[in-house]
């Protein structure tokens, strides 16, 4: 186990001095960052226990929209957010040997409107940002355990009695599971994920390779007939290519799901096999990378987030699945939510946790009911990211942003719409 303090002197928010409760966070990804910001802003105590031996590196491009922004703004970040942004340019579909069949500069698929008002950022940058990595945006007040995690958890009257797998022993006031879709302390609390998983029945991979293909500002797509599909796009300063494959398939989750990193490595080589373009390039340096993920595309549905003591955030408690491309802007507004109503409650989770449940539960559900439109592009042939090679008219027949490009409609415009509006309390 690591124990590290990150620094901070920011003036985004003015902070409560008063000692107040004492709350164990559980994950260090976006959610559990943005509630520890806020918490310690408010003046409470703040753990964050990592399982990872840091913040994690890799991940895909996520997007702040709506209402997220302005949350991001309240942090005093919105600015560097802005500097770290993709700025993709455009797009292109290629078939499998290279040939471009269709290119717009209208869109992209992972981050929307290119000229539009939403940020696409690397989940890792922002999580850095957000944890203090070179502008301080938690604080001295903020203990990282890196390393380690919640080995059992037994609630009184008192608190919440932790005992981390590094063997260590300690009482919080509160314990806010921020870890994830396979989350721990929902497992620990809520009973198994069995309860709450709703897979769609897709997976997805990502990695991180070089830009060997010299790519500026891009993102390019590869769908096959089959309904696998792969995207590579620029990532810091063009240097590097994020690379994304996408698959359906009906076969039992826990076949799909080995836990060793390397099984599933393997596991992504084989069936990704077949796929053209540059796809055995990117397979090769899929082995050369440390900045590798893989998971099924699920949603997890609860009938309440909390539990005496203990309360769920962001993916562990209402994940809306990558197809979405909300999980981010729900998770930094639900952050700024909880810490804001535990703040006006004073730490009385009695109070705090429902408050935090009524204000946040129609906008979670009109986030979840995104995958409604999306799902049956990538469980189709015309799989996630357009039509098929087959499908794909002659690229000098095809102008720049035609429709037949596969973009959002006014279904989905009005979706988002209505997901990204949220009136944000002041709770200062």
């Amino acid at each position: 186990m690591s124990t590290t303090t990150l620094p901070l002197d920011t003036p985004a928010h003015p902070r409560v001095t008063e000692p107040r409760a004492s709350v164990l966070v559980s994950g260090a990804g976006i959610a559990g960052t943005a509630l520890a910001y806020w918490l310690q802003r408010y003046g409470f105590r703040v753990t964050v226990v990592e399982r990872a031996p840091g913040l994690r590196g890799g991940g895909q491009a996520v997007d702040i929209r709506g209402n997220a922004l302005e949350v991001v703004d309240r942090m005093g970040l919105l600015a560097e957010v802005r500097a770290r942004r993709t700025g993709l340019l455009g797009m292109s579909q290629v078939d499998g040997d290279g040939r471009e069949l269709r290119r717009t500069t209208e869109w992209t698929a992972s981050g929307g409107p290119v000229d539009g008002p939403d940020v696409e950022i690397l989940r890792d940058e922002l999580a850095e940002l957000i944890a203090g990595a070179g502008v301080g945006a938690t604080g001295p007040d903020v203990e990282y355990l890196f390393d380690d995690a919640i080995d059992t958890l037994v609630q009184d009257g008192d608190g919440v009695r932790i005992r981390l797998r590094s063997g260590a022993e300690r009482t919080f006031d509160l314990v806010v599971g921020a870890d994830g879709l396979h989350s721990n302390t929902r497992r620990l609390v809520f009973g198994p994920e069995s309860d709450y998983l709703h897979p769609v029945g897709c997976y997805v991979a990502g990695w991180s390779v070089p830009n060997h293909l010299g790519l500026d500002r891009w993102e390019v797509i590869h769908q096959a007939e089959d309904g696998w599909g792969c995207m590579a796009m620029t990532v810091r300063d063009n240097t590097e290519l994020r690379v994304f494959v996408t698959f359906s398939t009906d076969e039992p989750l826990d076949r799909m799901l080995p836990r060793d990193r390397a099984e599933q490595r393997e596991l992504i080589a084989e069936r990704a096999a077949h796929l053209r373009w540059d796809v055995p390039r990117f397979l090769a340096g899929m082995w050369e990378t440390e900045a590798f993920h893989y998971d099924v595309v699920a949603q997890i549905r609860m009938d309440r987030w909390s539990r005496d003591r203990v309360a769920l955030l962001g993916d562990a408690g209402y994940c809306c699945s990558p197809f979405t491309g909300q999980g981010t802007s729900v998770a930094l507004t639900a952050a700024y939510v909880l810490a804001g109503e535990l703040h006006a409650a004073d730490g009385d989770h009695r109070t705090a946790y429902p408050a935090y449940e009524q204000r946040l539960r129609d906008h979670v559900a009109a986030n979840q009911a995104i995958l409604e439109l999306t799902r049956d592009r990538y469980r189709t042939g015309t799989g996630p990211f357009g039509a098929p090679d087959d499908a794909a008219p002659d690229a000098s027949a095809d102008a720049d942003g035609a429709p037949d490009f596969d973009r959002p409609g006014p279904e989905m415009d009005a979706a988002f719409r209505v997901a990204t509006v949220f009136d944000l309390p002041d709770y200062s």
